[in-house]
């Protein structure tokens, strides 16, 4: 697998939440763009973070680990981090290491962005 296996994208939804699209492959290449997503949604003090899981095919041990230590910086920031449109497979892996305890779940960017209201 190669880094651009994974597209990245930040988009501001207003002044608190700001949404890290993710689409491809989430492995250990995706960690430095994922990471740099997060710092860049996390300037102007947001404290909302939606990751949109788009065309997400694949996640492994090393992609879980990128999450986790995304985890762990909204908790140090307060943040509130809510992950979007994971698969079935996603959400079962999310509950397995303990995600689900850190960050909510929607089956879609609508309901997050809702939950948000």
């Amino acid at each position: 697998m190669m880094e651009n296996d994974l597209s990245v994208n930040v988009e501001q939804l207003n002044s608190t939440t700001a949404v890290i699209h993710l689409a491809g492959d989430v492995t250990m290449f995706a960690e430095t763009a994922v990471k740099n997503a997060y710092r860049s949604a996390s300037k102007n003090d947001c404290t909302n973070i939606i990751i949109h899981f788009r065309e997400n095919d694949y996640i492994n041990s090393a992609g879980i680990a990128v999450l986790i230590s995304i985890v762990g910086e909204v908790k140090k920031r307060k943040q509130r981090l809510l992950l979007a449109m994971p698969s079935t497979h996603f959400q079962k892996i999310f509950r397995m290491v303990g995600l689900s305890q850190y960050a909510d779940i929607f089956p879609s960017l609508d309901e997050a962005t809702a939950a948000l209201a």
